[in-house]
């Protein structure tokens, strides 16, 4: 990226524009020119967005890189990016007569941003992009002023100012004394002031008001098995982990609490009143938005359905193994193109392929932009199943799945065949005006995203893999009343991965202490490795009481319940809108790539064995696969992925419709 030091500096253009005149005054090659006056001298300011750059871009980088560096927290980022956002949606409309206000001169949820008009300058661009800059500026200043990496943030905030021009000690909000500047500052303070009174109890630094725990925290470490304490294996479990690092790379507490489990709480963008549902539980409120209904519980009439599910993931876990010569093409001729989703629970053993993996894609004949066939690519299915598992992970470093499609979004808006047109129709928009109705519009989705998903994890308060499969193996197996550890609530056994211990196993035991246990056939975990950068943990038998997602050992699972998927409910949601916007369901060019370096991209044991690229025709089958990669993971069964496709899907929609209220 260039400098754009010059801000302030002039440049000063002269138009000739003699020809055009000549020819609206009927003059031309075969007739008398007419004399026209010399166009007038304009004086006109360099600015980022006029030098080929768009300071909301800047400002966007900027932001997604103060996530990278703060506490693993999706809903408050989603916020975070939603609200930023505004502000510089907002910074730009003062000065668009044709756009409407989000907050500024507004009253939203009971909270007023009183303004007066301002005068509008001849040449907006200038003003446009200082106010968004001084916006952004206090927005990041006030949100991640306790994050742990706060002086990294604040030292690139500082450096872009400079950059700019702008001086951070310019802290008046009197717009109509001191300008564009001022006004940055007082739609800034406008977000914060609504931002601690908008339901994520901010003030408190978004702590818990009123959830409980029903299960006393799951110990993980090499010395302890099984889930000997859990005590209802319908609801969500703390994980106590030595060392535990959250997705962020921060050490937090050994049991970290359920984040966010009153998010319902929030006020939303463009969710409705006809959205809502309200619950009590323990005397307490539980808003819920786009209520999918109860999952399948351990003892209800789904409970097969259960068991199948968390069977599901285990069985998955045995395809992470580069050596057990399943090839699979991976490229848009085999994979994606899904056409429905299942509308039931029942319905989920046709659309997940429990044995072999993947789903019900068809893939594509041929790239609509090219009209050529998509290239095949083979690679091997455990090395493609642990790669989605840790590029949609958002792991150490990352900005959290909806950063993560901020960032999809920023490499759709640079490729070189996207026409900047809203909806794909109309003129073409500038780098300005297109980042930052995209940036608004992905920010309310990913808000409203992370509401209804967050609202439906603190309701049902849903058990996560890694508990789920211990606690039923610990009781034994449910298949047959005539085998032995027999127990309703136990474990389904399937042929070649899900088994008894017998006599002569070499799980065992030396005195036979684990004859009759439940093994699995899994990635066998973390003790297995002690150099990732040279080692694998494989795929065996190994005793169920000691299954690991497929996850760092410091980290194991996020620290929220699981029903519903909230990587599934951001990418679907994101997905819908960025085909709204784009007026296109492909990618520019008909296909994005991320391409994969063999033994370089996996971080906690070594891998991929191959390079690969992977690769995606629509945003729906990147978001697809975003869904499949956390069963993989061990972080999903299929039932908290479904649910929250089909709320996305909603989410992205209703959203698109209720921006094109503003900026129409």
């Amino acid at each position: 990226m260039n400098s754009t030091k010059n801000y302030y500096k002039k440049s000063i253009f002269t138009t000739t524009l003699t020809s055009l005149l000549l020819v609206a005054c009927g003059g031309g090659s075969d007739s008398k020119p007419t004399v026209v006056p010399e166009p007038p001298i304009v004086e006109v300011i360099l600015t980022p967005e006029r030098s080929g750059y768009s300071v909301a871009r800047q400002w966007n980088n900027v932001l997604l890189e103060a996530i990278r560096n703060d506490y693993a927290r999706p809903t408050v980022h989603a916020r975070n990016l939603f609200h930023i956002s505004a502000a510089m949606y907002d910074s730009w409309a003062v000065f668009d007569t044709s756009s409407h206000h989000y907050l500024f001169s507004q009253t939203l949820n009971d909270y007023s941003c009183n303004a007066e008009g301002i005068t509008i300058p001849a040449d907006t661009l200038p003003e446009q992009e200082r106010a968004l800059s001084y916006a952004s500026y206090r927005l990041l200043e006030h949100r991640f002023r306790l994050a742990p990496g706060v002086d990294t943030i604040m030292a690139s905030a500082n450096k872009l100012m400079t950059e700019l021009g702008f001086d951070i000690n310019e802290e008046s909000q009197d717009y109509k004394q001191d300008g564009s500047a001022a006004l940055g500052n007082y739609i800034a303070n406008c977000y914060i002031e609504y931002g601690l009174q908008d339901g994520a109890n901010e003030r408190q630094f978004y702590a818990n008001q009123y959830y409980q725990p029903v299960n006393p925290p799951l110990v993980l470490s090499n010395e302890t098995a099984g889930n000997p304490d859990i005590v209802n294996l319908n609801r969500w479990q703390p994980l106590s982990i030595a060392g535990y690092i959250d997705q962020a790379g921060n050490p937090v507490d050994e049991a970290p609490s359920f984040l966010s489990p009153e998010w319902g709480n929030v006020k939303p963008f463009s969710l409705s009143e006809n959205d809502k549902s309200i619950f009590l539980r323990s005397g307490n409120e539980y808003q819920v938005y786009h209520d999918p209904g109860m999952p399948p519980l351990i003892d209800n009439e789904l409970s097969e359905e259960y068991k199948w599910g968390f069977a599901t993931v285990a069985i998955w876990s045995a395809h992470l193994d580069q050596t057990d010569g399943v090839m699979w093409d991976i490229s848009p001729k085999n994979l994606g193109n899904i056409t429905s989703l299942p509308s039931s629970f029942e319905d989920y053993r046709q659309f997940y392929q429990q044995f072999s993996g993947g789903d019900t894609s068809t893939g594509y004949t041929v790239n609509p932009a090219t009209n050529e066939p998509y290239q095949e690519q083979l690679v091997p299915r455990g090395d493609y199943g642990r790669v989605l598992a840790e590029f949609w992970a958002d792991g150490p470093d990352s900005e959290t799945p909806p950063g993560h499609w901020f960032v999809i979004l920023n490499s759709v808006s640079d490729h070189p065949q996207l026409e900047k047109r809203w909806q794909g129709e109309g003129e073409t928009l500038g780098n300005l005006e297109w980042d930052v109705k995209s940036y608004f519009a992905m920010g309310g989705t990913m808000h409203d995203a992370a509401i209804s998903a967050w609202s439906i994890k603190g309701r049902y308060d849903y058990i996560r893999p890694v508990s789920a499969i211990r606690a039923m193996a610990d009781l034994g197996q449910s298949s047959d009343l005539l085998l032995p550890s027999y127990h309703k609530n136990g474990i389904t056994l399937v042929d070649n991965y899900i088994e008894l211990v017998k006599q002569g196993d070499a799980l065992a035991g030396a005195n036979g202490e684990n004859i009759d246990k439940i093994k699995l056939y899994s990635w066998k975990g973390p003790s297995y490795i002690d150099n990732p950068e040279v080692e694998q943990a494989g795929v065996g038998w190994i005793l169920a009481e000691n299954w690991w997602p497929y996850q760092r050992p410091s980290f194991v699972t996020p620290p929220f319940a699981g029903y519903v998927s909230g990587h599934s409910t951001y990418s679907r949601a994101a997905a819908e809108l960025m085909t709204r916007m784009t007026g296109d369901a492909y990618f520019p060019g008909g296909m994005s790539e991320f391409k994969v370096t063999a033994n370089e991209f996996l971080v906690f044991e070594q891998g991929p064995s191959v390079d690969m690229t992977l690769q995606w025709a629509t945003y729906r089958d990147a978001s697809d696969q975003c869904s499949l990669s956390r069963i993989w993971g061990g972080i999903h069964p299929p039932v908290d992925d479904i649910p929250g496709r089909l709320i996305g899907e909603k989410i992205g929609k209703n959203s698109f419709e209720f921006i094109q209220g503003f900026i129409e």
